[in-house]
């Protein structure tokens, strides 16, 4: 049976569906938050729901019940490079997982990457006849700021993580990944040959101004920053920028989000001089977050390893115009001059004048900018992205946009 994406056809029968996540909440970021909303938004349609993921600090594997899944937390090791990301091995989980799988007994696994968890998920569903869907939400090449090793060994980390995610994936009964860019990568490096570009959706309702709310603005422009702060997000060349802008010397910068590359940006901001207007947030709850965004003027995503930026998505839908790096999947969120703009990804004096067209327009301008961001936005309604996942779930084939 096809489906196209976002219509949604009734079945009577819940399915058990199990995810396998790499990473999940309390983590931050996008893959994180994806397994949340997906896993909610099945629970909600009456689906049983279990997530495999790992647990945040040392200790035995546990089971963990809460409003959205029964989480099953894994055994998990410390990663010294990175602020919160953990690795479960092998030889103490696999067992553990099929185990798990077996009690559970799925009527459908989701696998979050290729890695851990996700590869003995499928390999479990292959054995026992269980249908499986794996969905890829970053590069190989992304490990890189991770990985304490020369370029060219990291190189050869990426070309073997490519193919190991074409060899694992390749077993699933459906491959998806956020973007048609990231598809034409997975069929380029991963040899795989059926990838569906499916958006991981956002729910725009949650960062709309409700009517008559007013919401306290800052006095001074306001350029506003989301995420992991971590060497690729290149946070260091938006704080740089700052200090050059000409039409609006006065800005600000807030930045929502924590990471290993919090306390070297500091250091930036303080040797740039830009102290007092460079304002580091940290971890928000998700109703500051929503303010965050309703009082900036301009958000800015300088990050060159985006698969889609669920932040952007949000941003967007908070009808704020945006500046954005030319770079992976950046560039389909923004019409130039309609909604934002591009920037070169390093060019600091580029970014400047990019963020200084924004600022000196009136406030009119800028919301007409904003507006036509949550037009934009609407073509990746949550409702549409789930509708499809739960059609891929009960074996329909779902068309690409």
């Amino acid at each position: 049976m096809l489906i196209e994406q976002g219509q949604y056809v009734a079945e009577e029968k819940p399915l058990t569906i199990v995810i396998a996540a790499d990473t999940y909440l309390p983590d931050i970021n996008g893959a994180a938050m994806f397994c949340y909303r997906l896993a909610t938004a099945m629970k909600e349609r009456g689906h049983r729901v279990h997530v495999l993921a790992v647990r945040g600090e040392n200790g035995k594997t546990f089971t963990e019940v809460r409003p959205e899944a029964i989480v099953h937390r894994l055994q998990s090791h410390a990663v010294p490079t990175h602020e919160y990301f953990r690795i479960v091995f092998p030889w103490e989980v696999n067992s553990q997982i099929n185990k798990l799988l077996a009690d559970i007994k799925p009527d459908v696994v989701h696998a979050q990457s290729h890695y851990m968890i996700g590869q003995q998920t499928i390999a479990y569903a292959r054995k026992h006849g269980v249908r499986s869907v794996a969905t890829n939400h970053f590069m190989p090449e992304n490990l890189d700021p991770f990985l304490p090793f020369p370029k060219w060994f990291k190189k050869i980390v990426a070309r073997n993580s490519w193919r190991d995610m074409g060899k694992i994936f390749g077993k699933a009964d459906a491959v998806t990944t956020p973007t048609p860019l990231a598809a034409k990568a997975m069929k380029d490096y991963a040899r795989l040959t059926k990838v569906l570009p499916l958006s991981n959706g956002i729910e725009a309702g949650n960062y709309e101004l409700a009517e008559g709310e007013e919401i306290v603005r800052n006095e001074a422009p306001t350029i506003l920053f989301v995420g992991r702060l971590a060497v690729e997000k290149n946070v260091n060349e938006l704080i740089e920028a700052l200090a050059i802008m000409k039409q609006v010397p006065d800005a600000v910068l807030e930045v929502v989000g924590g990471g290993e590359q919090r306390a070297p940006l500091e250091r930036i901001a303080h040797e740039q001089g830009l102290s007092d207007r460079v304002r580091f947030l940290g971890h928000v709850t998700t109703e500051e977050l929503r303010l965050a965004y309703l009082r900036c003027d301009v958000f800015c995503q300088p990050g060159t390893a985006e698969l889609q930026s669920l932040v952007t998505l949000e941003a967007l839908s908070a009808s704020k115009p945006v500046v954005l790096a030319n770079a992976m999947a950046l560039p389909h969120l923004v019409d130039v001059g309609v909604n934002g703009y591009m920037f070169e990804p390093g060019n600091r004096e580029d970014l400047a004048q990019k963020l200084d067209t924004v600022l000196s327009m009136d406030q009119q301008a800028r919301e007409r900018l904003g507006e036509a961001g949550h037009r934009k936005v609407m073509n990746h309604a949550q409702e549409k992205t789930m509708n499809s996942f739960e059609a891929l779930y009960r074996g329909q084939s779902v068309n690409q946009h």
